[in-house]
């Protein structure tokens, strides 16, 4: 049975116009059980393609096309863990030194790494059919003609005898020795056994001729066959998408393209059947597919990450040492006597040493420590000011046992994913200190910044696709205008609704094609970028794990995965982020410092200050942090903040979910007691009772969907990232078909 070995994706920049979820859903649906995907330079779909590759029930293989400096690309398909470990050792070493978004590989650096690869000698752009193109191989040679989707080749005897006659009269008939001395070369890199020729079929007069050659060496040298497609993108029609995105990678219109684009669009995913019946004549080139694939044992379940250990004292272990800064830490924060602090801080160490993750918090207070050192302020931020383990090491100053909040929002063996620590530090210099610092501290190889993936979204997307169809730029700011302004919401809120609502003729064949390709391209990725502050460590060398790149801005690298990439592989993250308003504070402490002789501790600040809660109803809150903003200065006076938590309400409410969901309404109204206190169902009365019946934040909702539609602490992550700001309308319509499903088997209708 045939497997597809040689995938690209949209992760291969402009490249490929399938995401990796699309190649391995479609793989399953062709009864494919594997499939190989190899984007350009990187792994950067990987984790996405192993994930839904799982879910789909097919094995994912993992490589890549690596380029040489010698203009072609290596195919490299990953055999075992170590090497995985030599693929993102190379990538990293090319990346470094090389401009971003470019590099390239000596033939020496690969056979340096290149312990734990099968070759594959590619198409077109692979080291043989290069080296064939270049002897200068004609197509007179062979002939053929298409019918049913067949290739029906009428050959002269040159084909069919190459693989009878002597090596001495098949060298003879084959090209010149140089593509064949770059197969030898191939054998002597990667060993004979790990190399294996490729033949791809498209339909091409002279793709035929090279294949033709290419059978001729193998059969001479003794090497195996093996066929691919050579996909580009999961089905036919989507190759629209690679001509949109080869005339970007070039800077021209689609209609000046000329030869750069598709000869046609044949790179699809085929089926087994489509594969077998256009490799009739070569049928062990199709079983090569399902024995090169029992070889590939590599999978990232064994990926091989390990959190940093952390220094402790001799005979100390990282638990022992946490509990130790934690009851000292509690100590100060709550006194000797809080019986029921000390529950709660038991209960979230038992958690953590199940979890095996003292490691984590201790590095997270080592780097808070070195900011208190510095004299940098500090403070955790997000759900951490759950965590009364954070509030005890001094990572937060909010206490969670007095503010009831819930430890599960940051941390829950049900979830199954790791916890997130936010730092937030002044912004500018004071912040890159901390940055270098861990840097320093765990070696440029051994801690990145993650990315951030870049991708075709409302404006950007209707800008790059009427450039490339050649509108004018009065049309193309009009009908950009247009996409920026939509997201979807529900199944009614559609582009199309957008584009005729404001009077564009869809019938207009460019108009048309504008809007459909604009729908293609969304959420398709563009480039790579650096988030704004998360960074991962490693015990070891990170590029073991993951291929780095350098950042944009000097002194920094870059992994190839986003946070939530790492987050799929077991990778933990730290946040440091950069804020105006902290260096706003840390001025402010100074300066009472110094005027008033008096030390500020945030975690320590009363919580009960008539003369703050009177400035907020009066909406004197021009520079004030969080409710500074037009909408919250016109909320405060109707919401009357009385106490910390309806503070805590004040910032969730004035957000894009509470006010696009219209909530912000019904609970001032209820607040003030114009409107009844009603629940959705009466089982979700637990969750919502404290808003008055209204959700407003993003862990109810994760709790309604556990108790209305049975969700599981896994899918209920699921529908929070599905909920994210990259709004995708598929993936919300996916997960609104499992949610209803689940409502409608605890009863729970007309919803």
């Amino acid at each position: 049975m045939y497997l597809e070995l040689h995938a690209r994706s949209a992760f291969s920049f402009l490249e490929g116009a399938s995401l990796p979820e699309e190649l391995a859903a479609l793989c399953a649906e062709l009864n494919m059980p594997a499939m190989a995907l190899l984007d350009r330079d990187g792994v950067y779909g990987a984790p996405r393609f192993h994930m839904a590759a799982r879910k789909a029930g097919i094995r994912a293989h993992i490589g890549a096309e690596v380029t040489s400096t010698e203009g072609f690309r290596y195919p490299l398909l990953v055999e075992t863990r170590a090497g995985y470990q030599n693929l993102c050792r190379l990538i990293t070493r090319m990346k470094l030194r090389a401009r971003k978004g470019q590099g390239a590989v000596t033939e020496e650096e690969l056979a340096e790494h290149a312990s734990g690869w099968i070759g594959l000698t590619g198409g077109d752009e692979g080291p043989l059919g290069a080296g064939i193109r270049g002897s200068g191989l004609g197509v007179r040679d062979c002939r053929f003609s298409i019918d049913d989707c067949r290739l029906k080749k009428v050959q002269s005897s040159v084909f069919n005898r190459q693989s009878a006659i002597s090596d001495r009269q098949s060298e003879s008939r084959a090209p010149n020795p140089g593509p064949r001395r770059r197969l030898e070369r191939l054998c002597e890199i990667f060993g004979r056994g790990n190399v294996y020729v490729e033949l791809q079929r498209h339909f091409d007069r002279k793709e035929e001729a090279r294949n033709q050659a290419a059978v001729g060496m193998a059969r001479s040298l003794g090497l195996p066959l093996v066929a691919t497609n050579g996909v580009c993108y999961a089905a036919g029609q989507r190759r629209e998408i690679l001509d949109v995105f080869t005339s970007i990678r070039n800077h021209r219109r689609l209609d000046t393209a000329g030869r750069l684009l598709a000869r046609n669009s044949e790179r699809y995913l085929k089926s087994p059947e489509e594969m077998t019946r256009l490799f009739a004549d070569l049928p062990e080139a199709i079983g090569g597919t399902q024995e090169l694939s029992s070889r590939l044992a590599f999978t990232l379940n064994d990926l091989g990450y390990e959190f940093p250990r952390y220094p402790t004292p001799p005979g100390v272990t990282q638990m022992q040492f946490l509990r130790k800064l934690t009851e000292e830490g509690a100590r100060g924060r709550y006194g000797p006597d809080d019986e029921r602090a000390r529950r709660q801080i038991e209960r979230e160490l038992a958690l953590i040493e199940k979890l095996d993750l003292a490691g984590y918090f201790l590095i997270v207070w080592d780097i808070v420590r070195y900011c208190r050192e510095q004299t940098i302020l500090v403070q955790g931020r997000g759900s951490a000011a759950n965590s009364a383990v954070c509030y005890s090491l001094g990572i937060t100053a909010v206490d969670p046992v007095g503010m009831e909040l819930l430890f599960e929002r940051f941390l829950s063996e049900e979830r199954g994913e790791w916890p997130d620590i936010d730092l937030d530090l002044p912004s500018g210099d004071q912040r890159e200190r901390v940055i270098q610092h861990v840097y320093e501290r765990y070696g440029k190889l051994g801690a990145a910044m993650t990315a951030n993936v870049i991708t075709y979204r409302g404006r950007s997307a209707a800008r790059e696709v009427g450039k490339v169809l050649g509108f004018e730029a009065e049309t193309l700011d009009r009908l950009a205008g247009l996409v920026s302004a939509w997201e979807y919401q529900d199944e009614k809120d559609t582009l199309e609704r957008h584009f005729r609502d404001a009077g564009c003729d869809l019938k207009h064949p460019r108009i048309r094609k504008f809007f459909e390709l604009c729908l293609a391209i969304q959420d398709l990725p563009r480039h790579l970028g650096q988030h704004s502050g998360g960074m991962v460590v490693c015990q070891g060398q990170l590029d073991s794990v993951v291929p780095l790149e350098p950042a944009t801005m000097p002194g920094r690298v870059v992994v190839q995965w986003d946070k939530e990439d790492c987050a799929d592989m077991g990778i933990i993250k730290v946040d440091l982020l950069g804020l105006g308003m902290m260096a706003a504070l840390e001025e402010s402490i100074e300066l009472i410092r110094g005027h008033y002789d008096e030390e500020v501790d945030l975690g320590h600040l009363p919580q009960d200050d008539p003369a703050v809660y009177s400035a907020l109803e009066k909406a004197d809150t021009v520079g004030m942090f969080q409710v500074e903003s037009r909408a919250q200065m016109s909320c405060l006076p109707r919401l009357r903040p009385q106490r910390f938590y309806d503070l805590v309400v004040e910032v969730a409410i004035i957000r894009p979910g509470p006010i696009v969901g219209k909530m912000v309404h019904p609970y001032l109204k209820r607040r003030q007691g114009r409107e009844p206190v009603t629940y959705p169902h009466p089982s979700l009365e637990p969750v919502l009772k404290r808003t008055l019946g209204v959700p407003l934040f993003q862990e109810q909702l994760l709790r309604m969907a556990m108790i209305a539609a049975g969700f599981t602490g896994g899918e209920a992550e699921e529908l929070r990232r599905a909920m994210g700001f990259k709004r995708s309308e598929a993936r919300m319509k996916e997960i609104e078909k499992k949610l209803r499903a689940g409502m409608e088997r605890n009863g729970i209708t007309g919803a």
